[in-house]
């Protein structure tokens, strides 16, 4: 089990922040972004385990039920893409997605980078606390796009 950010607090609650991919509840993770995110509706769940499998992960507990998941795509040396971050509705409203931003912003293998992005539709002013803002130059970023993704 790894815990970057002791929070006291939320420990003793029984919650729990693990990079611990044997603890990823899949089909708690599946559900979640196939019906209820908007980012990731209809996503195959192979597409799902391989975008898993090569990402660094942060599995949020409570007790040992999944109640939020990030994943960092990333080198580990100079980039990394913040993706499906979550906390389950029941959990919201009491700092789980602070502590978990806070969590995977210290972990050591993601020191020194010299660029993080992410993209969001909602969730703004919680990224904002941790330093990101709008992109400077978009003009220089480009992207291939496809939302329907095939199996």
């Amino acid at each position: 089990m790894t815990i970057f950010i002791n929070d006291d607090a939320f420990l003793k609650k029984g919650f729990i922040i693990s990079t611990d991919k044997s603890l990823l509840d899949f089909n708690a993770i599946y559900n979640y972004l196939d019906n209820q995110s908007y980012w990731a509706k209809g996503i195959p769940e192979e597409k799902l385990r391989t975008a898993i499998l090569n990402s660094m992960c942060f599995g949020v507990y409570k007790n040992t039920e999944q109640v939020g998941f990030a994943r960092v795509v990333s080198d580990q040396a100079t980039f990394g893409y913040l993706c499906d971050v979550f906390i389950l509705p029941p959990y919201r409203g009491i700092g789980l997605s602070k502590w978990l931003m806070q969590t995977i912003l210290a972990h050591p293998h993601l020191q020194g980078l010299r660029r993080w992005s992410l993209a969001t539709a909602d969730a703004h002013n919680l990224y904002a606390q941790f330093g990101f803002t709008q992109i400077n130059n978009p003009d220089r970023w480009m992207q291939i796009f496809t939302p329907y993704i095939s199996k």
